[in-house]
C-alpha cells in the first residue's frame, strides 16, 4: 500500500453536475433555471433584503431609539448639594473628593440660583455653570 495507490471508497464520490449540455443529458435547454425571466438571465444577483418588490421588512418595522454622540455633563444642582458650593477651587477631582460621582464623568455642570457666582472659583474647563 502507498500514498499513489490510494482511491476513495465505492460510491463516495459524484461527478460534478455540468449544466447545460444538451437535451441528452436531462439538464439542457434551460439547465435547471427554470423558464425565462429574471433569475435564469446570467449576471442576476438578488438583493440581500429584495421581497419581489414589497416593502422590506426592516423598512416596515417603525424606527425607535437614539444613540446621541454627545457627551452629556453631569447635572449638579448647587442648591442642594452645598459642599459643592463651598469648595475653594471648583474642579471635577475635587467635586468627586466631596460629592460620589462615577469615574466615566469626565464634565460637570452646575445649576441653580446660585450657580452663576460660582463661575470665578472653577479652574477646570470640564466645569460649567449656566449662564444666567
Amino acid at each position: 500500500m502507498a500514498l499513489e495507490n490510494l482511491t476513495p471508497a465505492e460510491g463516495s464520490t459524484h461527478s460534478r453536475k455540468r449544466v447545460g449540455r444538451g437535451h441528452s443529458t436531462g439538464w439542457g435547454k434551460t439547465a435547471a433555471r427554470g423558464q425565462n425571466g429574471q433569475k435564469s438571465r446570467s449576471g442576476y444577483k438578488r438583493k440581500r433584503n429584495f421581497e419581489g418588490g414589497q416593502q422590506p421588512l426592516a423598512k416596515r418595522m417603525p424606527k425607535i431609539g437614539f444613540f446621541s454622540r454627545n457627551i452629556k455633563p453631569y447635572v449638579i444642582n448647587v442648591e442642594r448639594i452645598t459642599v459643592v458650593a463651598q469648595l475653594e477651587e471648583i474642579t471635577v477631582e475635587s467635586i468627586r473628593a466631596v460629592h460620589k460621582i462615577g469615574k466615566s464623568v469626565t464634565r460637570v455642570k452646575l445649576v441653580g440660583a446660585s450657580a452663576a457666582h460660582l463661575a470665578s472659583k472653577i479652574k477646570d474647563e470640564n466645569v460649567t455653570t449656566t449662564g444666567k
